[in-house]
């Protein structure tokens, strides 16, 4: 004997009843088949709203009926296109029964927990019928068995007890003389011992099936759904979750208690001590393996089996200082629940016994509150306790899993990912089998929390980072070519999915949740919204996703004071502009602060040197212990191409312009010859080593004339180069004169920096500094003669985006 039980969707459609029919007329051909069916999918709500509209006197019902008749008649009559007239009958004979239900219930304006199972008892009584006459037509050796004539429950309507003596007897009984191939059941329904329609609530097919399936002793039960069983968490927020082929009792009921739709929890209790295997299948993919739930459980999984989760909860807590070693305020709130017949999803008290709080589920609050407020009246009223407390738009998230007890450190692993993603968890409960992680979490962050946990247990360590870009101009297509180059790399040799969700410049901002196409991204821009730094931030906030990261690759101060926003949601920040680390001290600070605060990263390693390690080398010093005494640095790429290509033969003018075409200077050059920028450099690094400055304390050498500097425009500048040609051409003179090179030099010693153009003599180590290289010396006590060096390119786009590109990579392996 084989037991085979198909859900609503499997059996929602005139298409899949005969994906279910084939899937049938298989298994007859090995054993006899018991084939438990659900109501057409959605058939059940639209019952239960029809009786509720009827109730309230709201004609409508009689809308709702004819759809709910249409959908029968149009599945029975495209299944049995011929000679179908005493079937079509029949069924229109049911539906006249449900017809007068309704107008019933109109009349006396009432929908009792009695009319209630009767009234939804038709969607399985109709289903079950119209797939029992397919057979027939077809010619299969079939009948259909009411249910009701075989389960027998108490009277407690809507979720009904089975009496187990009489509905195994009754079970046997009637298949031990059955000679038909295939008997069809209807899920769901069963009567009481007074002979009262009652159901055995919602998701009771499974537990129909798996009642037939112990009383039989069947060898397995095989339920059939529309996904390929059990996945790690729900497909349709987590792409990357897959199937489980195994998983033991327990943990398909905790996984089914917290959310998962696959199975109805009281559908384990009646095989699970005969220890028959419950295997879940796909009747749209029947070949797919599916999941088998089996004492066995899921013996590949090292730590955690599955994720789930549960929306629309409440969390309520009852509190207050008169409760602190008082015995029985457990036992009157849990009585009080009981007797509003309210189920309680979790639990966790503080171990001061100063509250307790409980989820449930939201339809169920406004009872909930008026019951326990009144219950515990008289010591609201003396404040003992604190009227209780409610939040709404809560989820419950869970992780499952046999083996997690044997695994030190699982909830850390699983609280520390969500800590890092910004989503606060309002209450945790482990029970004591540690089979069961669960919390409390905003419902708004329920995808992301989800795809982080799935990332952290289940994906070989694949850590996705969502990036989010603002500024493409030439730095940010090379950043974007780069990490386009370097996506597979990344993904198979750092366990990186790097990811770009969001680019804008000035104008334009785009989005894809899933991804940006980098092979084609600047076609995006052509029907583009319009950006805003606000508009951006908002976008990235409400994508919610994990491990997202803010670029910045622009040189805009309004950019730079979002920073802040972006770390106070938890989202990293990578920048190459130094404006925000240049700004006041206070800034700077508060910056660094949020960064600690929220345990979100922002680095700007390519403020100084562009690709150079300089910031984390000096960083590495001062975590080491060791203490910098002096910097002596060339930090500006572009003044260093500009001073060792200019000569007696050359025009400074034209070497200016050159760097700023070849993409060395900014587009407005005197920010870089005016040395405010090496000024801001060596602030961040005084800065980094522990010192308390502001940038008009560092001295200023500018080797512009006064014209230069007191110029209006860009073009008002080149101009001014071009008159004041005799004084570069003497600064010039003067170093050849002593064989010296002019280099642009920042330094730091006891506290005081400066900045400017300097005659760097033969066999110094700037002398034979060659085109846009930076160099930087530190003398520390562990280096106090022989300077620790970082030299290379400080300067060009391709540099810069690989110093970024190193730094949101960085971001990835915290």
């Amino acid at each position: 004997m084989q037991v085979l039980k198909f859900g609503g969707t499997s059996v929602g459609s005139s298409k899949n009843i005969n994906k279910v029919i084939t899937i049938l007329e298989d298994y007859s051909k090995q054993d006899k088949v018991i084939c438990v069916v659900s109501a057409v999918g959605g058939i059940t709500d639209k019952l239960l709203n029809a009786g509720n509209l009827a109730k309230n006197s709201e004609k409508s019902y009689k809308t709702e009926y004819k759809a709910i008749k249409a959908k029968h008649i149009t599945i029975l009559e495209t299944l049995v296109p011929n000679n179908n007239s005493k079937i079509i009958k029949v069924l229109e004979e049911k539906l006249k029964s449900l017809k007068n239900l309704l107008d019933g219930i109109f009349l006396i304006k009432e929908l009792s927990p009695q009319t209630s199972d009767r009234l939804v008892s038709f969607g399985e009584l109709l289903s079950s019928y119209i797939i029992a006459e397919t057979l027939k037509y077809k010619g299969n050796n079939a009948i259909r068995k009411n249910t009701q004539q075989l389960i027998v429950t108490n009277s407690n309507f809507t979720k009904a007890e089975v009496k187990f003596e009489p509905t195994n007897k009754n079970i046997n009984d009637y298949f031990n003389d059955a000679t038909q191939d295939i008997t069809i059941l209807p899920g769901f329904i069963s009567k009481s011992e007074l002979g009262e329609i009652t159901t055995l609530g919602r998701g009771g097919s499974d537990y129909t099936a798996a009642i037939i399936s112990a009383a039989l002793k069947v060898e397995k039960l095989e339920i059939w759904t529309d996904v390929s069983g059990m996945f790690t968490t729900n497909p349709k927020l987590v792409k990357q979750a897959y199937p489980i082929e195994r998983i033991s009792y327990h943990e398909a009921m905790e996984l089914s208690h917290f959310g998962a739709k696959v199975l109805y929890p009281p559908t384990v209790q009646p095989v699970l001590d005969l220890n028959i295997p419950i295997h879940i299948k796909n009747t749209l993919k029947p070949n797919d393996v599916g999941t088998v739930i089996s004492n066995d459980g899921n013996t590949k999984s090292s730590t955690a089996t599955g994720i789930t989760n549960i929306n629309d909860i409440s969390l309520l807590t009852l509190q207050g200082n008169g409760m602190v070693g008082v015995p029985g305020f457990s036992k009157r709130l849990f009585e009080t629940l009981s007797q509003e017949k309210i189920n309680i999803i979790l639990i966790t008290q503080a171990s001061s016994e100063h509250s307790i709080c409980f989820g449930i589920s939201k339809h169920d609050t406004v009872q909930a509150e008026r019951a326990i407020n009144l219950a515990f009246e008289y010591e609201i009223s003396k404040h003992k306790i604190d009227p209780i407390q409610v939040e709404n738009n809560l989820s419950i998230i869970a992780l499952v899993g046999d083996n997690m007890k044997s695994h030190q450190g699982i909830s850390g692993k699983m609280f520390s990912a969500l800590g890092k993603n910004n989503i606060n968890i309002r209450a945790i409960a482990q029970g004591a089998s540690e089979r069961n992680i669960s919390a409390v979490i905003s419902e708004k962050d329920v995808e992301k929390a989800l795809n982080t946990i799935h990332e952290r247990f289940f994906e070989n360590n694949i850590k996705q980072l969502n990036v989010f870009i603002t500024g493409i101009g030439n730095v940010g297509e090379k950043l974007i070519d780069q990490i386009h180059q370097q996506r597979n790399y990344l993904k198979k040799n750092l366990k990186l999915d790097l990811r770009i969700v969001g680019l804008s410049n000035s104008k334009k901002m785009v989005f894809n949740a899933e991804g940006i196409d980098l092979a084609n991204w600047a076609s995006k821009f052509h029907y583009a919204d319009k950006s805003s730094l606000n508009g951006f931030l908002e976008k990235v906030k409400a994508l919610n996703l994990r491990n997202s990261i803010f670029v910045d690759i622009t040189a805009n101060e309004d950019v730079s004071k979002m920073y802040e926003h972006y770390l106070k949601n938890s989202i990293a920040v990578v920048a190459c502009s130094k404006i925000a680390c240049s700004s006041t001290y206070q800034n700077y600070k508060h910056l660094q602060d949020l960064s600690l605060k929220y345990n979100t990263p922002f680095l700007y390693e390519t403020n100084v040197g562009a690709g150079l390690p300089i910031i984390n080398t000096l960083s590495n010093l001062v975590t080491s212990g060791d203490k910098v005494t002096s910097i002596q640095a060339v930090l500006s790429g572009s003044l260093n191409f500009v001073f060792n290509n200019f000569s007696d033969r050359t025009n400074f003018h034209d070497i200016v312009k050159r760097a700023q075409f070849e993409g060395y200077t900014e587009p407005d050059p005197r920010i870089d010859l005016s040395g405010i920028d090496v000024a801001r450099k060596i602030l961040i690094l005084a800065r980094e080593n522990g010192e308390v400055m502001e940038i008009e304390a560092i001295e200023n050498d500018s080797f512009l004339t006064k014209a230069n500097i007191e110029s209006d425009t860009v073009d008002d500048f080149y101009k001014t180069l071009i008159k004041d040609e005799a004084h570069f051409q003497e600064l010039y003179a003067s170093a050849k004169e002593k064989n010296c090179q002019l280099k642009y030099v920042a330094e730091f010693k006891n506290g005081k920096a400066k900045v400017g153009l300097r005659e760097i003599p033969e066999g110094h180590p700037f002398y034979n500094l060659e085109g846009k290289d930076n160099i930087v010396m530190f003398y520390t006590e562990r280096y106090p003669e022989q300077p620790l060096i970082v030299k290379g390119a400080g300067a060009g786009a391709d540099v810069t985006a690989s110093g970024l590109f190193a730094d949101i990579i960085k971001v990835g392996s915290k």
